[in-house]
């Protein structure tokens, strides 16, 4: 959530982001503002009243008493009903776009800023996935249709090891300093060198956090259990987001970094007939996700950061990629700046998104109620950085593509045959 005065303040920043991020539900800047402002008067009546209130309570004026809580009780009735009504369209104002994010209306404006890797040359047709995972009987995408629906799967054998080789792997990286200066001081970037702290989130999360993280939304991608009013999380962030709610951070404990793995669960609505094959495109999944809390003044750099440890991971496994700045039309609402990483996929012979880093600014914060004191006293709110580690089964995807061989097995990347115990996946 923004604050009001800056939108105030700023309407034409404001209501151009409101365009360029292809917002659909109206919001009537002109009709906020008067409702902020009839809700300031109401509140300033009300502080008075109740200073009458109190001064007639000392005097033992009851009949006073009673007819200023009356007045009170009318106006408390006013004041709610206008206080809904600003919070609902408060709630649906995006996050402004940073200065460097491309203006564009989908996928097409977004910008390729940087490339490693080298797209390998084979010396035969490489396979998709899905081909390569039937042939080795590690994905079952048939038996888990017939026991669960379409876009459930089976990951058997060395697959299922894999994945959670990858699972060993990050965090391996992620809980030491010592990797992580490594990175900072390779990628050239001056920021507080902490280990992020290892957490597995409830996959379940209440309406009305999920709405205060600005996560609800698009609500028919989110799997519902209406005997509980409770949603299946569509992401690790979605749960450890909220883990300071409500609360006030020190200054000298920041930033707070964590990384957490879990299941997620999306209805994938309106991709009928789109990536039915495999495991690329699933209602359940696997991911290991990354959530920060910082100072105001270093959440670029943060963000920065957490982009230098997603091309870190991608890098040791040699996986090609692309980071991608993501234009307005193709981000999420609550997002002030976010960065892509694109994989490269010989089976499809092209580049498909792994990962993802949104930073947030306060507009997270401000709805959760995060906040930093600062040293001077002052109290604010933190800002928010997500990002994605490992999506695993995308992860897997690529490593199947990119390591497979011509007898259709496929080779173990150096840093997991640690945990997976051996050089590859064969028949």
């Amino acid at each position: 959530m923004l604050d009001i005065k800056f939108i105030k303040e700023n309407k034409d920043i404001v209501t151009a982001a409101i365009k360029n991020k292809n917002i659909k539900a109206p919001i009537d800047l002109d009709r906020l503002f008067v409702l902020y402002d009839e809700r300031q008067a109401k509140r300033t009546q009300l502080d008075e009243l109740n200073q009458k209130r109190n001064l007639a309570a000392g005097e033992r004026n009851i009949e006073e008493g009673k007819r200023l809580k009356e007045e009170s009780t009318e106006i408390e009735t006013a004041f709610e009903a206008i206080n809904k009504e600003f919070m609902a369209m408060m709630l649906l104002i995006p996050n402004i776009p940073s200065p460097d994010t491309p203006v564009g209306p989908d996928e097409s404006g977004n910008v390729v800023i940087r490339k490693w890797g080298e797209p390998k040359v084979f010396d035969f047709t490489p396979k998709e996935h899905f081909e390569l995972g039937k042939a080795l009987d590690v994905i079952d995408n048939e038996t888990a249709g017939e026991v669960a629906g379409a876009r459930f799967t089976y990951l058997k054998g060395d697959l299922a090891l894999m994945q959670f080789a990858l699972i060993q792997y990050a965090f391996s990286v992620l809980t030491n300093k010592t990797i992580l200066e490594q990175i900072a001081r390779t990628a050239n970037i001056d920021i507080a060198i902490t280990a992020f702290m290892p957490i597995i989130p409830p996959v379940f999360i209440k309406p009305a956090v999920f709405n205060r993280m600005a996560r609800l939304e698009p609500r028919d991608e989110r799997y519902y259990i209406p005997s509980d009013d409770l949603f299946l999380i569509g992401s690790a962030e979605h749960t450890i987001g909220p883990i300071h709610m409500d609360q006030i951070i020190e200054e000298k404990d920041l930033p707070k970094r964590y990384v957490g793995y879990s299941t997620a669960f999306r209805r994938e609505a309106g991709t009928y007939g789109k990536d039915t094959k495999g495991i690329l495109r699933m209602h359940q999944f696997d991911k290991i996700e990354m959530e920060t809390f910082c100072l105001p003044e270093r959440s670029m750099v943060e963000q920065d950061f957490i982009v230098a440890i997603q091309e870190y991971l991608m890098q040791q496994l040699q996986l090609p990629y692309q980071v991608i700045l993501i234009c307005t039309g193709d981000m999420g609402a609550p997002d002030y700046r976010q960065l892509d990483i694109e994989t490269w996929l010989p089976g499809q012979n092209k580049y498909r998104e792994t990962q993802t880093a949104d930073l947030m600014g306060s507009y997270q914060a401000r709805r959760l109620n995060t906040r930093v004191r600062r040293i001077d006293g002052k109290v604010e709110p933190v800002h928010m950085n997500d990002a994605t580690a490992f999506a695993i089964g995308r992860t897997l995807i690529a490593i199947m593509e990119n390591y497979q061989q011509a007898d259709g097995s496929i080779k173990v990347p150096d840093v997991l045959k640690l945990y997976l115990g051996k050089d590859s996946i064969t028949h």
